[in-house]
């Protein structure tokens, strides 16, 4: 595959902006398809699907911490990233390149091992924990 110069790819790259929160933020998991409730004195700020991690170049790969709001994506995409080079101003899809999300689980099953699955395309979201950030209630967010 040809790598796509940055130019054509820049209108298909998220940005992001790291804000200062006025009270603590967390992402709750439901390992179901059910979106899981907010804990007592918190108030929801999105609700999305529970992304653990993903690999990249070589050994490499990243995720965060489950409580982590960066663990709670609002779209899901089976491959929610592409690699750039910064030097070279090239981005590339690879085939070897996974990301991994929290599956569901019945409540039976939480303590066996998992059985082998294959999920089409289309059935990809049935499988996927679905998650909520929520932000700690302060008195003028009550």
């Amino acid at each position: 595959m040809m790598p796509v110069n940055e130019g054509e790819i820049q209108p298909y790259i998220s940005r992001c902006a790291v804000c200062e929160a006025p009270a603590n933020v967390i992402a709750v998991h439901s390992q179901t398809i059910q979106i899981p409730n907010c804990p007592a004195g918190w108030n929801s700020l999105w609700i999305g699907y529970s992304f653990a991690m993903h690999t990249g170049a070589g050994a490499e790969g990243g995720g965060q911490s489950l409580s982590s709001p960066g663990s709670c994506l609002e779209d899901f995409r089976a491959t929610p990233f592409i690699e750039c080079n910064g030097a070279r101003g090239s981005c590339h899809y690879f085939a070897n390149k996974f990301s991994f999300w929290l599956t569901t689980i019945e409540n039976d099953q939480e303590f066996k091992v998992p059985e082998s699955q294959t999920l089409k395309s289309g059935n990809l979201r049935t499988r996927v924990s679905r998650c909520q950030v929520c932000i700690k209630a302060t008195d003028s967010r009550q």
